[in-house]
């Protein structure tokens, strides 16, 4: 073990009233209510590279942190596991997510990479098992190196394709070797930064039959988890081609996988892609598709993906009460995929960043619950769409314009124009937030 939080205590559940910043207020993980206890409606998990590899950094500013096991050797990232694991025991996280690049320094050939990180899985694996916290996904880190500069499944370089999908062929091994409950494809780089040198039906041709690669290897090592793609636009390219949750379904028909790939949704990118985190959430729920979420949010007033821990209600408790409109989680769960601000230096810091996060999550699930529970959204939506449930209505309106005209000629038809009661729906989510 590491003496890197040495002077933090395990956190516990000591409701509302403590005064304690190394206690729970909200999360108690034993609580039932709608038939599970809140560890298992939240499914929390830490992100490795932003909390333990991540150095401070930003677009303006470079490293900020001094952790004891930065460096590329085994001995350091060994180091850096122990500390993961240390904080995972004083949170009492159920999961942990990881890309390889976040585990495992980098070797001088492929081979050697593979190598390291056979090595730190193994290392990994036996510190599961003692500890109880679980992998939820494991990823391939395809941005970072600069041979990823020009994307990776996009590439216009076969060798960057092929050494692409062969790292990704390592994760998912190690995925399941830990055995990991999804595996995910995030495509940091698959975009453009000008058309002038793109291939726009060509690179989209290769980012499909690349993850109908994935899919197929899935089914043949036997991989039980839900593999997962994470929409982001934009940032850091012009376009990308898993812009939003939208765009995704396309291209999954597009490819024949939509019965094969659901999706990991993060809070910060649904806003850069101009959407509200619940209106992914929700259409993700509406197409089959949800999957798994990134918890975290962006400073409004920077317009970049910030990457900070949750800390509006509000917000989360409209994300948690989409999640359980479509069921709850079932292989996916919360991932903070958040930093702490580069003048966050202290291992308390981390610590409490983690705390109240899962305090805000804990509180907005319980609103969400309550407001499933109460009915009252859902009964006024019901009410908004009561025309449709009329199978006569439906079936002739649904025949075609000829049908239609006839309908309102028929019957006069001067329809009105209804309140959609915005307002006071809005009120009555305040209630519960």
């Amino acid at each position: 073990m590491t003496v890197y939080f040495h002077d933090i205590p395990e956190i516990r559940f000591e409701g509302p009233e403590t005064a304690s910043e190394f206690a729970f207020r909200h999360y108690n993980p034993d609580q039932v209510f709608m038939g599970k206890p809140m560890e298992e409606h939240l499914r929390f998990a830490v992100a490795w590279w932003h909390s333990f590899a991540w150095p401070g950094g930003d677009p303006f500013g470079g490293q900020t942190f001094e952790r004891p096991w930065f460096g590329d050797t085994m001995d350091l990232a060994k180091l850096k596991a122990d500390a993961a694991f240390e904080l995972f025991g004083i949170l009492g996280q159920p999961f942990f997510c990881f890309h390889d690049a976040d585990i495992r320094p980098e070797g001088a050939s492929f081979a050697e990479s593979t190598r390291n990180l056979e090595e730190m899985v193994d290392y990994i694996g036996t510190k599961m098992e003692t500890s109880g916290t679980r992998l939820l996904w494991g990823t391939a880190n395809l941005f970072t190196h600069r041979r990823f500069m020009a994307g990776a499944a996009t590439n216009p370089d076969p060798d960057v394709f092929a050494y692409s999908a062969a790292t990704v062929k390592t994760c998912m091994d190690a995925t399941q070797k830990l055995g990991g409950q999804n595996y995910v494809l995030w495509g940091g780089r698959e975009g453009y930064e000008t058309l002038l040198n793109t291939d726009l039906k060509k690179e989209r041709d290769h980012a499909g039959r690349f993850l109908q690669m994935v899919v197929e290897y899935k089914h043949k090592i036997g991989f039980e988890g839900t593999i997962l793609v994470e929409p982001k636009p934009q940032e850091p390219s012009k376009h990308q081609y898993d812009y939003d949750v939208g765009t995704v379904f396309g291209f999954l028909k597009e490819f024949g996988l939509e019965g094969e790939v659901k999706m990991n949704i993060e809070q910060g990118h649904a806003i850069l892609a101009g959407h509200s985190f619940e209106h992914e959430l929700a259409l993700a729920a509406s197409l089959g598709i949800f999957g798994s979420i990134d918890m975290n949010r962006n400073d409004y007033q920077s317009g970049w993906d910030t990457d900070q821990f949750p800390n509006s209600v509000p917000e989360v408790a409209l994300a948690y009460y989409e999640i359980l409109k479509a069921g709850g989680f079932t292989t996916g769960g919360t991932n903070f995929d958040a930093k702490l601000r580069r003048q966050s230096l202290d291992p308390a810091d981390l610590v409490a960043a983690h705390v109240g996060a899962m305090d805000v999550c804990a509180r907005g699930l319980k609103a969400a619950a309550a407001l499933l529970e109460d009915g009252s959204l859902e009964a006024a939506r019901a009410e908004r769409y009561a025309g449709w449930e009329s199978s006569e209505t439906r079936n002739v309106l649904f025949e075609g314009l000829q049908s239609c005209f006839d309908h309102v000629v028929a019957n006069n038809t001067n329809p009105q124009p209804k309140s959609g009661r915005q307002e006071r729906l809005e009120n009555s989510l305040n209630r519960f937030v």
